[in-house]
C-alpha cells in the first residue's frame, strides 16, 4: 500500500515543481505563422501563458477579455502568449486568431507544452510568469478581472 502511495505522490511532482517561486521550463514555440519565440524573450515582463482550444467554449469566451488585458497593460509590461492545445490546425487557428483580433503571439502547443508546467488537464489555464521569469501562479479555468487584480496586476508594478 505504501508503495502505491509513493508511487501516486511521484506523480503529482512535476505540478509540485512548478509551485509559486519556481524558476519557468525553458519553452522555445513556433507561432501560427511559423516564426520561432522563446518564453526567455520575455524577461523583464509579466508573461501569462495561456492554454487553451478553438473547440473550448469557455476558452472562446475569455478570448475577448485577454485581448482587451493586452491593450490596456501592454505598456505596464504585460505580455500574453496563447498556446493552442491539441488536436488544432494552423490554419483554423489562424482564422479564428484574426477572427478576434488577438493582439498577443499565439502558437500551436501539444500536450507535452502543457505539461512543462501542469498535469491538469484544465481549459483554459494561464500559468503567470514573474518579470524574473519564475512561475507566480496557475490558473484553472477562465481568469476572472478579481483574480487579475488581485494575483497579477500587483506583479506589474
Amino acid at each position: 500500500m505504501k508503495k502505491i502511495i509513493i508511487a501516486l505522490l511521484l506523480l503529482f511532482v512535476p505540478a509540485v515543481c512548478l509551485a509559486q517561486g519556481s524558476a519557468s521550463p525553458k519553452l522555445e514555440l513556433k507561432n501560427i505563422r511559423g516564426r520561432h519565440f522563446s518564453l526567455n524573450d520575455y524577461i523583464g515582463k509579466v508573461v501569462l501563458i495561456n492554454f487553451w482550444a478553438t473547440w473550448c467554449p469557455p476558452c472562446r469566451k475569455e478570448i475577448p477579455d485577454l485581448v482587451k488585458l493586452q491593450a490596456d497593460y501592454r505598456s505596464r509590461g504585460l505580455q500574453i502568449i496563447g498556446v493552442t492545445y491539441p488536436p488544432e490546425r494552423r490554419e483554423e487557428v489562424r482564422r479564428f486568431v484574426a477572427k478576434l483580433r488577438v493582439n498577443y503571439p499565439v502558437a500551436l502547443g501539444t500536450k507535452e507544452t502543457k505539461l512543462l508546467f501542469t498535469a491538469s488537464e484544465t481549459l483554459p489555464m494561464t500559468i503567470v510568469i514573474g518579470k524574473e521569469g519564475s512561475v507566480k501562479d496557475i490558473i484553472e479555468g477562465i481568469l476572472l478581472p478579481e483574480e487579475f487584480e488581485q494575483r497579477i496586476k500587483p506583479l506589474l508594478n
